[in-house]
């Protein structure tokens, strides 16, 4: 079992930069995946980006490759999402999920953890 703790988000403007947390808790971390995802307003959820807690795997959904970047904090058991340059189209509730994968992986309804999510709202 893992638990997971979201912060960050809020309204910005079309060119800022936000970056979310999520701080995790429970199992033994080193081989739990965490990823990130994201759900607009009347659209499917959709993958962002995901991180391997051990080793250097990271993953992107091309929509954000170049703009986001995932980085983990081991000692408070954390993992960020940066977003620079963000667009109208970024809007949505954004959350992070953890998986015993031990590899990058897009497929949400294989993430059996999720925090509770936050919204990030860009406007134009």
């Amino acid at each position: 079992q893992v638990q997971l703790v979201q912060s960050g988000g809020g309204l910005v403007q079309a060119g800022d930069s936000v970056t979310l947390s999520c701080a995790a808790s429970g199992r033994t971390l080193s081989t739990v995946t965490m990823g990130w995802f994201r759900q607009a307003p009347g659209k499917e959820r959709e993958f962002v980006g995901a991180t391997v807690w051990r080793g250097d795997a990271t993953c992107y959904a091309n929509s954000v490759k170049g703009r986001f970047a995932i980085s983990r904090d081991n000692a408070k058991n954390t993992v960020y999402l940066e977003m620079k340059s963000l667009k109208p189209e970024d809007t949505g509730v954004y959350y992070c999920a953890a998986a015993p994968f031990g590899r990058c992986s897009g497929l949400g309804n294989g993430y059996p953890w999720w925090g509770q999510g936050t919204q990030v709202t860009v406007s134009s």
